[in-house]
């Protein structure tokens, strides 16, 4: 596998990868269980504070942070003195004490803030599940701070990826949004995948006649199409399907493109040419061009028409400079070219109205 992987670097191709075949594995490997929080020690409090709990999509309770379950409902600030009856600081780190405990009932004695001590049974997850939890949160968080910053004029919708799974995550988060003045479409950390034209063409739908029922607002057709300004955040984890969708949305378009250049790979490939070990030496297969007959994004990414950059220690300090440039860009088309839903035309007079008839006494 080294040896493969020092030859195929030489292509300078950014898909061409080597995993997997026989590989040598220890035995020493033990998987740590998480509470999905973040823990500080406090030795005068006798155990470990929960400083932060990770949040989620409270509609989606399945993702919650397993001190959010029902029936643990922990909260902010409490302390857990033991863990399954050992004391917490009776050892360097009480994360020690959740080894091997992902998907398993541990038994935590809990002192809230304001009231005794009690006992719950958590379930730890594993560190890859609280690694999707952390990034739940970072989603999650984006979506209100669009909401606060626009007051709820301006939809948020995030693709982590471009697999089949996300056309499940889109539709999830665009549908309750279709009917705002404008949308955000955020592929930050878009890992890639292959369903960039699916979701290009929720976005080209456009309305061109619309229904007026008797009690209620119109609604239009196509439906579900997006009528206001819409503009897509990219930066330089955006790789792959991530970066077509970015440069169709532009080429289409659809929008502007703000945040920074993105990866570079854009040579397409099957991963079918795997070897005899079960491993594989990925080959790229399928470049990418324009209809003006030029090479696209591979080794150089996607230019962003509107550069900002996130800077390290604002973003560490909770700030977000591409998103908030976004709302700001949106909410200042939206004053310059509103997009009002066309109001319905008054009923029609009958042309031939039924002749009175007398009355007969």
């Amino acid at each position: 596998s080294d040896t493969l992987a020092q030859m195929v670097s030489e292509l300078s191709a950014l898909h061409i990868f080597v995993y997997g075949g026989d590989q040598r594995r220890g035995t020493d490997d033990i998987g740590n269980g998480s509470l999905g929080c973040r823990l500080e020690r406090d030795q005068a409090a006798g155990g470990y504070r929960v400083s932060h709990i990770y949040r989620s999509d409270p509609d989606r309770p399945e993702t919650l942070a397993p001190l959010s379950r029902l029936g643990v409902d922990m909260q902010e600030g409490d302390v857990i003195l033991a863990i399954n009856g050992v004391d917490t600081l009776s050892v360097p780190d009480c994360q020690s004490l959740l080894r091997n405990r992902a998907g398993k009932q541990v038994l935590l004695r809990v002192r809230p803030q304001s009231s005794e001590p009690r006992d719950v049974i958590v379930t730890p997850i594993t560190l890859q599940q609280e690694a999707n939890l952390r990034y739940d949160e970072w989603e999650y968080t984006r979506r209100q701070k669009v909401d606060e910053l626009s007051g709820k004029r301006i939809g948020y919708v995030h693709l982590r990826a471009m697999g089949s799974g996300n056309m499940a995550e889109w539709a999830r988060e665009f549908y309750p949004v279709f009917n705002r003045e404008a949308l955000i479409v955020d592929v930050r950390h878009n890992r890639g995948g292959n369903i960039d034209s699916w979701v290009l063409e929720k976005l080209l739908r456009k309305a061109w006649f619309y229904w007026q029922p008797r009690v209620g607002n119109p609604t239009w057709n196509m439906q579900y199409a997006f009528r206001g300004p819409m503009i897509t955040i990219c930066n330089e984890f955006t790789a792959s399907d991530g970066e077509a969708f970015s440069e169709g949305f532009r080429r289409l378009g659809l929008g502007k493109l703000l945040g920074t250049r993105t990866w570079g790979g854009e040579i397409w490939l099957s991963s079918s040419n795997v070897l005899v070990d079960h491993g594989i030496a990925t080959a790229a297969e399928m470049g990418v061009f324009g209809p003006e007959g030029q090479w696209l994004i591979e080794g150089h990414g996607v230019d962003p028409d509107i550069y900002v950059d996130n800077l390290p220690r604002a973003t560490f300090d909770g700030a977000d400079a591409q998103l908030e440039s976004a709302v700001k860009y949106l909410l200042d088309e939206l004053k310059r070219n509103p997009v009002p839903t066309p109001k319905a035309p008054l009923y029609p007079k009958n042309p031939n109205p039924a002749p009175s008839r007398k009355r007969i006494s």
